[in-house]
């Protein structure tokens, strides 16, 4: 029977890895095999092909990615053991009472004796997840546990999922404040336009930790960090450069805002009904949202409207931020000398690489199977663990754009390329230079706290400190 269904996986393209013996049931056999197939659309092949042997049939199938999940990607471990009556003591009762007391007297002290001190809350609602939408709190769990891995992988940053069954940006606001003396900071994740701006703006003004929508400030980061490196390439200065943005929402505006702290004094912005200005019906009869309004009072003052391959024409740099294939590959051929593409939907860009190559000098996309990968997770995880060395209790514009320029030097001058403008996701030194930047500038602007670098240097290296 094994040799029969071999053969019938074999005839219909997989090929057997390990075979298990999971349990023998009277005549009955049951066994794990392990198959390799070129794509998931051939597994329902593949089972009807076993289901078709006489005598066979395929009880459950799952893959790699799912058997990551199960159970969750994430744990939680004790830093010291619990092995005799000693240990429990000071770990708990009544050794604990005393550090208890202690933070009591000095709060301040929770950053020294618990892990606030290196622990991130991620929080989502779940409805702006991914390229999935609003798939919900339960759903959007996956991608938060993912993100804590992010943390601890490149940062060594505790960061915990906390996946809220509200859409409603007060009792969001209510949520975070209420668990806000657990954390060290709040990474905010995938919350869907507008409200993300309301629930950032409150929470930042109200709580003394920082606080971050890494799909907002995460992408602007690295994007300005591949634009620095890509003109260099092509030669041309920033104040110089005109940018058509597809894409308003989150990134998009957060993206439009960097660029222009940056230096950038030409961008066009595209949403849904085309370029956003002054003269477009929604801003005259105060329909528009109040960010977009903002955002069009600040940019296109030359008020050019229609969709976004009508104002293609003399643009430098086209980014996308919106969904798959909004322009024809063509339009890029409008462009200015030495165009520059960050077209950034996932999974399918805003025009194919493909396509786009013979009307372009320099590509970037947010996928990792093309060359010039604009990743958040090159910035997020450097940008909190600098601002948890020094105790910050904000991530500032400044801070965020010290953070794009240590991203951008991590490539040096022999390096840079038109395939080569952004470092890898894996480059392990992208962190500790964005940490380091953002760490310095928190000091220089005076957002870290005073004396905060007086504990203790890891969760590794214990110190004696002086009384405060």
């Amino acid at each position: 029977m094994l040799g029969k269904v071999a053969s019938a996986i074999g005839a219909a393209g997989g090929t057997i890895g390990a075979v298990d013996l999971v349990q023998v049931v009277g005549p009955h056999t049951i066994r794990d095999i392990t198959v390799e197939t070129a794509d998931a659309a051939d597994w329902p092949r593949l089972t009807d092909a076993v289901n078709a042997v006489p005598g066979a049939r395929v009880l459950d199938a799952t893959d790699r990615t799912f058997m990551l999940h199960v159970g969750g990607k994430i744990e939680i471990r004790n830093k010291s053991p619990l092995k005799t009556r000693d240990d429990l003591s000071m770990a708990y009762t009544p050794g604990v009472a005393r550090v208890c007391s202690a933070i009591e007297r000095d709060p301040d002290k929770a950053f020294q004796y618990t892990i606030k001190r290196n622990t991130v809350a991620v929080v989502s609602d779940g409805s702006a997840v991914l390229g999935l939408g609003d798939i919900g709190p339960r759903a959007a769990m996956p991608v938060m546990e993912g993100k804590a891995m992010l943390f601890k992988e490149f940062a060594g940053v505790d960061a915990f999922p906390i996946c809220l069954n509200t859409k409603d940006p007060e009792e969001i606001i209510a949520t975070v404040r209420a668990i806000s003396p657990t954390f060290g900071g709040i990474n905010l994740e995938d919350i869907s336009a507008p409200r993300c701006f309301e629930i950032e703006d409150r929470l930042k003004a109200e709580l003394d930790i920082p606080v971050f929508h890494d799909d907002q400030h995460g992408t602007a980061v690295v994007v300005l960090a591949a634009l620095l490196n890509a003109l260099t390439v092509t030669g041309q200065r920033i104040e110089d450069v005109h940018v058509v943005i597809v894409g308003l929402g989150a990134a998009g505006v957060a993206v439009a805002n960097i660029l222009m702290a940056g230096g950038v004094r030409h961008i066009i912005g595209c949403d849904s009904r085309g370029a956003v200005h002054t003269d477009r019906a929604d801003y005259l009869d105060g329909s528009m949202h109040p960010v977009k309004r903002a955002l069009a009072e600040r940019t296109n003052l030359e008020r050019r409207g229609g969709g976004p391959a009508d104002v293609l024409e003399g643009a430098d740099l086209f980014i996308g931020l919106s969904g798959a294939r909004v322009i024809p590959a063509e339009a890029l051929a409008k462009m200015n000398p030495d165009p520059i593409v960050f077209a950034m939907a996932n999974p399918n860009p805003e025009v194919s690489p493909e396509e786009a190559a013979p009307y372009v000098r320099i590509l970037a996309t947010g996928r990792s199977d093309y060359p010039n990968q604009i990743n958040n997770v090159l910035c997020f995880p450097g940008i909190f663990r600098g601002a948890l060395d020094v105790r910050a209790t904000q991530i500032t514009e400044a801070m965020k754009t010290a953070a794009a320029r240590a991203i951008a030097d991590i490539v040096s001058s022999d390096e840079l390329r038109e395939d080569y403008i952004i470092p890898s996701v894996f480059n392990r030194d992208v962190v500790g230079a964005v940490a380091a930047a953002v760490a310095d500038e928190a000091r220089d602007s005076g957002t870290a706290e005073a004396g905060a670098e007086m504990g203790f240097a890891s969760t590794e290296e214990l110190r004696i400190l002086p009384s405060r």
